[in-house]
């Protein structure tokens, strides 16, 4: 199958913004569509759409524990006043975390990813160095936060199962059945999060996503354009795999992130996302993506709030 190749043309938004975009699809969120994501607020109740980073495993930690800080070493440096303190200590940690693959939640900039050598907007992928990182399309490009309104679209409740087995994708046909199932629309400027039913899976079976799992199917690439989406998550890596496409591995990483500019928010855990919208009877929200501003990073850790 060749189809999704010819989407590096037919879905390019290379130009749209100008030559220098560094934003893709995060300009599809207007200041009207923030307004629009604030009145979406009407129980205010909130909850996160992330997995805890878990130490050992997906975080090395380094702990540094002074029961009194004047035993802190450089201490007899410090002010006067410093030492008329005895009782209070603290702790310090160094923390190192390699977010990318297929556990932490995490926000995927456009730089993450080169297809034939290019970044999104036609930038040589020299402009990623080993050295200095990043230096077009980082992550610190949505340093102000991406704030706008979010859909959930819980296939799995669709299709009647707890959860899409590994190998199943999810179709146009999916998202517009979930559409018309929870009574919302997917508009210009939102937030799409995919629900597998994967967090549940996790939870009961203690399985693991490897390199087979289920998620979005590359002919949700046309429709994610046409509808001017502005950020995609799944409770998976993305992309369903294998993908069906020999030619080529993750069609939703790759034309996403450098043909469209689509933003990524991987391995979300979207269950209590989903409950609370079952209780409410409600499917849209206002949703908060703030990632670290890591310089010259393709990407952060993130925490996304879904607010009801």
């Amino acid at each position: 199958m060749t189809i999704p190749l010819g989407y590096f043309e037919t879905l390019s938004n290379w130009g749209r913004w100008g030559a220098d975009d560094q934003l893709g699809t995060l300009n599809h969120i207007t200041d009207g569509v923030r307004l629009a994501a604030a009145r979406s607020v009407r129980h205010g109740r909130s909850v996160s759409c992330a997995w805890e980073i878990t130490t050992p495993g997906d975080m090395e930690r380094s702990t540094t524990t002074i029961p009194y800080a004047v035993d802190m070493p450089g201490a007899e440096n410090m002010p006067a006043r410093f030492h008329s303190d005895r009782r209070w200590g603290f702790t310090n940690e160094r923390l190192a975390v390699t977010y990318h693959g297929n556990t932490v939640t995490h926000l995927d900039a456009p730089s993450h990813l080169f297809w034939d050598g290019r970044l999104y907007n036609g930038r040589p992928h020299s402009a990623v160095d080993p050295d200095t990182g990043a230096a077009w399309a980082a992550v610190t490009a949505a340093a102000d936060g991406i704030v706008t309104h979010g859909v959930l679209l819980d296939i799995a409740a669709v299709r009647g199962v707890p959860w899409l087995e590994p190998g199943e994708g999810a179709f146009p046909a999916d998202l517009e059945q979930a559409e018309r199932r929870q009574g919302v629309q997917v508009r210009p400027g939102d937030a799409v999060l995919l629900r597998t039913g994967y967090g549940r899976a996790r939870r009961e079976t203690g399985d693991n996503a490897g390199f087979t799992q289920a998620g979005w199917h590359a002919s949700c690439l046309p429709w994610l354009y046409e509808r001017e989406v502005a950020l995609i998550g799944a409770d998976t890596p993305q992309d369903v795999q294998p993908s069906g496409y020999g030619d080529i591995l993750m069609p939703v990483h790759a034309v996403g992130l450098v043909a469209m500019g689509l933003w990524l928010l991987d391995n979300c855990d979207l269950e209590a996302c989903a409950t609370t919208a079952a209780v409410l009877n409600q499917w849209d929200f206002h949703l908060t993506v703030a990632p670290l501003r890591l310089a010259a990073t393709s990407g952060s850790p993130a925490n996304p709030i879904a607010t009801f």
